[in-house]
């Protein structure tokens, strides 16, 4: 079964350009670690949810220590502070 992580993130400013780097540098770091997809959906003014989907709970786990540095790198590269992750799935269709 699919596994499934979602950190919740604020930014202090919000731009074309932090967007761009998003999609062009962390999107495919993150599928370099083994996601099946990567979402980034925002959620509000300054804020926004990264969903990332990975075949099995075993490809996310063994990912997870490189996934906490890359999030670290996006928070000092841009305005930004995660404030929870979560992961997990009970139900997929």
């Amino acid at each position: 079964m699919s596994y499934v992580t979602i950190s919740l993130w604020n930014a202090t400013e919000w731009s074309d350009e932090m967007e761009a780097l998003a999609r062009e540098k962390y999107v495919p770091l993150v599928m370099s670690m083994g996601a099946s997809s990567v979402k980034m959906v925002q959620t509000g003014e300054l804020s926004f949810a990264v969903i990332t989907t990975y075949d099995s709970e075993e490809t996310a786990t063994a990912a997870q220590q490189r996934i906490a540095e890359i999030r670290a790198q996006a928070a000092t590269e841009m305005p930004m502070k995660m404030e929870s992750s979560q992961g997990g799935v009970f139900a997929s269709f």
